[in-house]
């Protein structure tokens, strides 16, 4: 991985909305933005677009298109090397760890 693809992975964890969507999309497996929408109070389906293209651009999501819609789901390598805290199961969502 080159610098940066690193630093747009950075970039796209340093939002607390996509930190939300890739806990929801490692604990679900596959999610379309309408499913992600129903778990995200509040945040309109074109913004849940935009942080999804952002976090499938930096290499976090990957994406398939299965007929009209786009299913994504979380690449775990590159989700296991920055956001290692995903797979540490004493951490829960808006808690720090201990």
């Amino acid at each position: 991985m080159d610098i940066d693809q690193i630093v747009k992975v950075h970039k796209a964890l340093g939002d607390s909305t996509r930190y939300k969507i890739i806990q929801i999309i490692e604990k679900e497996n596959s999610l379309c933005p309408a499913q992600l929408e129903g778990r995200l109070d509040g945040i309109p389906l074109s913004t849940l677009s935009h942080h999804l293209k952002q976090l499938s651009d930096c290499g976090i999501l990957n994406s398939e298109r299965q007929g009209t819609y786009i299913y994504y789901s979380l690449n775990e390598d590159i989700a296991k090397k920055f956001v290692p805290d995903l797979y540490d199961i004493s951490i829960k969502p808006g808690k720090p760890k201990s």
